[in-house]
């Protein structure tokens, strides 16, 4: 009886390894999407009012639970069954993420008029005129389309392993990017609360008082940062989604530099989708949706 039942100890210990091990091989080849995850949304996050900041987050961070509990299940299923519906899955999905990059640098160019003044230098000094509901959604379905991305890269590093482990570490890893990307994404957006404490602390003078004035006027410039850092990610994931899977845009200019090719990959699809929207709206089928902000 007791060599039996170190005998499982032994087997779940070697699993644990065997886990352990894939979880830090497939962390490592999704660190690029989860950089970009953490981006963009950052700045999806960002812009509240103070008080809304951490319920809208969390209601982000409750949508891309249910996106996980949705996605690592119906991602294994189909890489058992019908593994060629992932590809058109990621396609479908890199046609969204270009077409919200794209967006943002047409909104940017040609419908910038009034758009400032919806935006206060710090968000505690004036109100900001958002639709919650809104960017809320809109956070949530681009994490799905990330999230897509993520189990997709974690379960192909593992396909030789047998289904135990797949189930583990795709598990683990979609689990640590919902975790890790929105524990970020909280500490960067209550950084300036953070900065306010220190001054109020600190009798407007001393070390405390210079470091809460550095994180109260960095907040505006990382939001900046990563509205620009988060449009660039999209493009590039999109990009890297169709170089990645058709052969012919794979092959397509070999000598251009991988990350500039899914650039102008990412872009060129997300103005293709954009203009194909905008003749559909033109047309009467759907209303213009409101960017967020």
């Amino acid at each position: 009886m007791a060599s039996g039942f170190f005998a499982v100890l032994d087997d779940i210990t070697a699993l644990m390894d065997d886990v352990a091990v894939a979880t830090k091989v497939a962390t490592r080849k999704t660190a690029g999407i989860l950089g970009d995850d953490l981006a963009v949304n950052a700045e999806k996050a960002t812009g509240f009012l103070a008080e809304r900041e951490l319920p809208v987050l969390w209601a982000i961070t409750k949508g891309s639970l249910v996106n996980k509990l949705i996605i690592v299940p119906v991602s294994l299923l189909l890489n058992a069954f019908f593994p060629v519906a992932i590809t058109y899955i990621l396609l479908l999905g890199g046609c969204y993420l270009a077409y919200e990059g794209a967006e943002k640098i047409i909104e940017y160019f040609f419908h910038k008029n009034g758009k400032d003044a919806e935006v206060p230098v710090a968000r505690h000094q004036a109100p900001v005129v958002i639709d919650e509901k809104a960017k809320v959604k809109g956070a949530i379905m681009t994490d799905f389309i990330l999230s897509v991305e993520i189990v997709i890269i974690a379960l192909e590093s593992v396909a030789t392993e047998n289904l135990t482990i797949q189930i583990i570490t795709v598990a683990t890893v979609a689990l640590l990017a919902t975790v890790g990307v929105y524990g970020l994404v909280a500490l960067i957006v209550r950084s300036d609360d953070a900065g306010h404490k220190l001054i109020n602390r600190s009798d407007k003078k001393g070390f405390l008082f210079k470091i809460g004035k550095v994180l109260v006027g960095a907040l505006p410039v990382i939001i900046k940062i990563l509205t620009v850092v988060g449009t660039l990610a999209l493009l590039l994931v999109a990009g890297g989604i169709f170089v990645h899977n058709i052969h012919f845009i794979h092959d397509l200019f070999p000598a251009l530099p991988a990350t500039l090719k899914e650039f102008i990959v990412g872009l060129a699809v997300g103005l293709i989708v954009a203009g194909v929207v905008t003749l559909i709206q033109k047309l009467g089928f759907f209303k213009k949706r409101t960017p967020a902000v």
